[in-house]
């Protein structure tokens, strides 16, 4: 009854991957290359998600899933745990929800324009511009994302799978540095994050 897990240290997949590990969920990582510069490894991933991109999570029964935000929700219902997940009754129920879908839907979007500006604007004179107008957009979903933020985790008191989002993007551009000066709850919370006893043998395996 192990979970397949196609990904890499600090990408996308950590976030599945580091639910897995605080729910002590069976999990094998199926390491994946660099996507955007060895086409291998694109079509290797290929022939288990179209899409070719990470995460991409094999149930047990075979089943395959992506969609970090839809896993997230996926492993909960599985669990039947709510310590990541606020519960249909929980009063942070609807924060949850909200800026869970915000960070899939709005803030983890730029880093696909980004890393590859050459699928959008094939003109390359126009991509550098087009990237800084990215970056720029970018930093300003961080800002909303930072004036939401409570204390001493996101949702206020308690912990949840939008702080292991956090901790992970916030590895990212524009970085740690970044964050610490220009959104420093966000920052906070990241910090705290890596510091959770049931997560500290995912964080070790990040800085490989």
């Amino acid at each position: 009854m192990t979970y397949v897990l196609y990904g890499r240290p600090r990408w996308g997949s950590a976030i599945v991957e580091a639910q897995l590990a605080w729910y002590g969920l069976p999990f094998k990582l199926e390491f994946v290359g660099d996507l955007l510069r060895e086409p291998e490894s694109r079509a290797k991933l290929e022939k288990v998600n179209p899409l070719a991109q990470i995460p991409t999570l094999v149930m047990p029964d075979g089943t395959v899933m992506s969609e970090s935000a839809a896993i997230t929700l996926l492993l909960a219902d599985i669990t039947g745990d709510d310590s990541l997940v606020p519960g249909p009754k929980a009063k942070e129920r609807t924060r949850f929800l909200r800026w869970l879908v915000f960070l899939v839907a709005n803030v983890y979007p730029t880093f696909t324009y980004g890393d590859i500006p050459g699928r959008f604007v094939p003109v390359e004179e126009a991509q550098a511009p087009f990237l800084t107008a990215v970056e720029a957009y970018r930093a300003k979903l961080w800002k909303q994302v930072e004036g939401d933020a409570k204390g001493p985790w996101f949702l206020g008191e308690r912990f949840s799978a939008i702080d292991i989002f956090i901790a992970v993007m916030t590895i990212w551009q524009p970085k740690r540095p970044w964050f610490e000066v220009e959104t420093p709850k966000l920052f906070a919370i990241s910090r705290r994050c890596e510091e959770q006893a049931r997560l500290r043998n995912f964080w070790a395996g990040q800085q490989q």
